[in-house]
């Protein structure tokens, strides 16, 4: 069930500012400069982002057959106001053009309050699957006779849960009808509070199998999470002010696109990755575990059996465009790499987040300004204008360009509409002859 927070109470702390002018065009240690000084973040914070502040070492408690470290670029996202609030959002992506589109999106929704979000509790769900039921219906309303017992047993297997105010708070069980037999699946549905939750209703799960598997008179197979997380939903509308859009024939092209992508799986499949691109890169950058996030989001992507887009877009009567987004969000601020991982705390020192809701308020909140990003984008001047110039920027430095040769080549690139790095190296060549200008 829904439990909504009052905005008053959404955070105790704040970046002083999410809107820092320049911030694109600052070196790497200006930016952080700018960040401490909005949200009070320590110096040496910032050295754990470094990438030789992951030693291998500490990788090995984390993986397995460790040889090294993989780095992805770390950016912040700004001009994001959440309820009330300025957020700056951590984001590790390599892909081109996600942070900006993100950030220019959030400074789009600001006239207008910025983001409203709110969430449900965070309700995981863990399953046992049950085989070799004689009478399946029969062996269900058992089941449920005794769930105080169950869920009892249950919640015996992490006090500590249950004392800070989470455990066990239902129990369902469901007949599905599979190709062999008929299963029993009981469903365990576990609030796990400021974690994840994956170790803790699998524990639970094994716990209760053999008892629950008793009553059914049947066997106990498989016994783990299910990561559709449809039990822990979050949600972001945000109203982006039709001037700063472009106007209302940009609008009209934005509602054209989505309700392609509510009707055809195809599109809606690519209207999704807009979203997801927002939405793992926080996810990654703060620890969480970024498969199980998308593999919910997709699965709630499916509606009557049908592939279709998670946001929504309206007019309002203003004539603004309003988005909403409501999707699974299970992540988690204690366990896994966002305790063991210097930059993942650090990413979640920079959101300032106190509650794993507040996380996941933030996140969804940034899939749905990068979602209209990307629907701006298409509807009026294509995506490959800046992305390819962003792209170009890329080829450039990988041909060994200096920023003075990186401006003038990306921008005969950008001039002859071709990005090709046979190309950059042709002009960079012709630049140190003293030819291309």
């Amino acid at each position: 069930m829904a439990v909504g927070r009052r905005r008053t109470e959404w955070r105790h702390t704040m970046a002083e500012n999410s809107r820092i002018a320049g911030f694109r065009n600052m070196t790497v240690d200006e930016r952080r400069a700018a960040i401490a000084d909005a949200t009070e973040l320590e110096a040496e914070s910032f050295a754990q982002m470094d990438a030789t502040a992951f030693a291998p070492e500490a990788a090995a408690d984390l993986s397995e057959n460790v040889i090294g470290v993989f780095s992805l670029p770390l950016g912040t996202a700004t001009n994001f106001t959440i309820n009330g609030t300025d957020v700056l959002v951590p984001m590790a992506t390599e892909e081109a053009s996600v942070i900006a589109a993100a950030s220019n999106a959030a400074r789009m929704a600001r006239p207008q309050g910025g983001f409203s979000t709110s969430s449900t509790r965070p309700v995981m769900q863990a399953q046992i699957q049950l085989i070799n039921v004689a009478d399946p219906h029969a062996a269900r309303t058992r089941i449920l006779e005794r769930q105080a017992e169950i869920i009892d047993l249950a919640n015996a297997q992490d006090p500590k849960l249950v004392e800070v105010g989470g455990g066990v708070t239902g129990l369902e069980v469901r007949l599905v009808e599979a190709r062999s037999e008929t299963y029993l699946l009981v469903h365990l549905l576990v609030d796990v509070r400021d974690a994840m939750g994956a170790n803790a209703v699998n524990t639970m799960a094994e716990a209760v199998s053999d008892t629950v598997a008793a009553i059914a008179e049947g066997e106990a197979l498989l016994r783990i999470l299910t990561n559709k997380a449809d039990r822990r939903l979050a949600r972001a509308r945000a109203v982006f002010d039709r001037e700063l859009l472009g106007g209302e024939e940009v609008i009209d092209n934005i509602l054209h696109a989505f309700e392609l992508a509510a009707a055809d799986p195809y599109r809606a499949a690519t209207h999704n990755k807009g979203i997801m691109n927002g939405v793992s890169a926080v996810v990654l950058a703060t620890g969480n575990d970024t498969r199980a996030v998308e593999a919910g989001a997709h699965s709630h992507a499916v509606v009557d059996g049908r592939y279709t887009c998670l946001s929504r877009f309206e007019k309002n009567a203003a004539g603004d465009l309003v988005g909403t987004l409501e999707m699974p969000m299970p992540v988690g601020l204690v366990g896994g790499a966002t305790k063991v991982h210097p930059a993942a705390r650090a990413a979640l020192q920079i959101a300032e987040v106190s509650t794993a809701q507040e996380l996941a308020e933030i996140i969804v909140a940034t899939g749905l300004a990068q979602n209209l990003a990307a629907l701006r984008v298409l509807a009026t001047e294509g995506v490959q204008r800046g992305h390819m110039s962003l792209h170009a920027k890329n080829l450039a430095a990988s041909a060994g360009a200096t920023a003075d040769e990186s401006a003038i080549i990306v921008a005969r690139l950008i001039e002859e509409k071709t990005f090709r790095f046979d190309r950059v190296q042709a002009l960079l060549t012709e630049l140190r002859s003293g030819g291309a200008r």
